[in-house]
């Protein structure tokens, strides 16, 4: 890697949505002068994939996979009385990315050799019960420079395996699915290599549409024509209260049950991670200056100048000397661009899934490409005319 690579991407999860908004986001780092220095991404989720040909500069090809990508090629819904077995939906995106890709194991071994190293993230969920081991933190990290190309690529498709729709993936001797469940926002990797001199980030803000109980007032109507059956009699009261819960608010069933809980999980690790990184930003720059406020009262009021040297180099060793957790790390300047869909949702639903347009995929692109233009331009690096529409 080239000395002058010192900056790092940082992708959050956000699904199809954050998907096409990074796309934004990256085309314009990509016209900015940081482009050249970025030597490391790391991503979860959604920022797993765009990352993906994104490391590989190839985010041309990357636009038009997801321009042309349809909702039922990333995860299709299953049956409904598959639902307690196979979860809500079969995870259709890699066949559908080795259909427009090839094989993505082939895209690991060039990810290995890329000057530009990927970083993703997924969520251990491997049965340890029985394992006398040391507990686990339960997050998975891969490197594309130091994973085998196999894995890493299981890796990538893992880190976008929505947990609410989809079951988990192996990987190596790993059970694994979504990264979003322990790290979303993969910030404290990136600060934690010494190489990184400065991180560029794009934060995805999820709006969680309300799961709707529609399909299962579908199925209770179709089942009421054999309603003496007793089994069915009872199948069709089970709904009805399912329905009944559905309009007080309450989780319908637990799918909605545990999507809700993926929405607290993602949400506070992601608020945690950036509050971690600003809390230590903020500690290093206050001990700096209660260091050098020190000295300098010190020096003020220490009349003997021996004694004054002496009392100075006395507090800076204690400084030096100071175990605080952040006292090794260094000021690392950051822009983030935080997003949300506004008006134009791509969001997977539950059963019925609205088409994916053209505009409406275009607009998120261009939305990501808008607000990460003006963070850009606040933090001094001037981007090329013409610049994109205001929204």
């Amino acid at each position: 890697m080239s000395e002058e690579r010192d900056v790092a991407v940082v992708l959050s999860g956000g699904s199809v949505n954050g998907v096409l908004m990074e796309i934004g986001f990256l085309r314009c780092v990509r016209e900015s002068s940081l482009w050249p220095r970025v030597g490391w991404i790391f991503g979860t989720s959604a920022g797993a994939l765009a990352g993906t040909l994104a490391a590989l500069d190839r985010l041309d090809e990357l636009e038009r996979f997801m321009l042309a990508l349809k909702p039922e090629e990333t995860f299709r819904p299953n049956r409904l009385w598959r639902l307690p077995l196979l979860g809500t939906h079969e995870y259709a995106l890699p066949e559908t990315v080795r259909e427009r890709f090839g094989d993505l194991e082939q895209v690991a071994r060039e990810l290995a050799v890329c000057d530009r190293e990927l970083v993703v993230c997924a969520t251990d969920v491997t049965d340890t019960s029985g394992s006398d081991d040391d507990p686990v933190d339960y997050e998975l990290v891969y490197s594309s420079h130091s994973t085998p190309p196999a894995e890493f690529a299981q890796a990538i498709l893992a880190s976008a395996a929505i947990s609410a729709l989809v079951l988990p993936l192996r990987v190596g001797e790993r059970i694994a699915t979504d990264g979003s469940w322990t790290r979303n926002f993969p910030l404290a990797h990136a600060y934690s290599r010494p190489e990184v001199e400065t991180i560029v980030a794009f934060r995805y803000i999820p709006r969680f549409p309300p799961v709707e109980a529609t399909a299962l007032a579908k199925l209770r109507r179709r089942l009421e024509r054999f309603g003496r059956v007793p089994p069915v009699r009872a199948f069709i009261a089970e709904l009805r209260e399912a329905e009944e819960r559905d309009r007080r608010g309450e989780p319908p069933h637990m799918v909605d049950m545990i999507r809700r809980l993926m929405r607290v999980a993602v949400m506070r690790n992601t608020v945690l991670e950036e509050r971690s990184a600003d809390e230590k930003d903020e500690s290093i720059r206050e001990l700096a200056r209660l260091r050098a406020e020190t000295t300098r009262l010190v020096r003020a009021h220490v009349s003997d100048p021996l004694e004054r040297e002496r009392a100075a180099r006395a507090v800076d060793e204690q400084f030096a000397a100071a175990r605080f957790p952040f006292g090794g790390d260094r000021l690392i300047p950051r822009i983030t661009v935080r997003a949300g869909v506004g008006e134009v949702s791509l969001e997977p639903s539950f059963r019925r899934q609205k088409p994916w347009t053209q505009e409406a995929k275009q607009s998120l692109i261009e939305r990501g490409y808008t607000l990460t233009a003006r963070e850009l331009d606040a933090a001094g690096f001037n981007l090329p005319e013409p610049r994109a529409a205001e929204i």
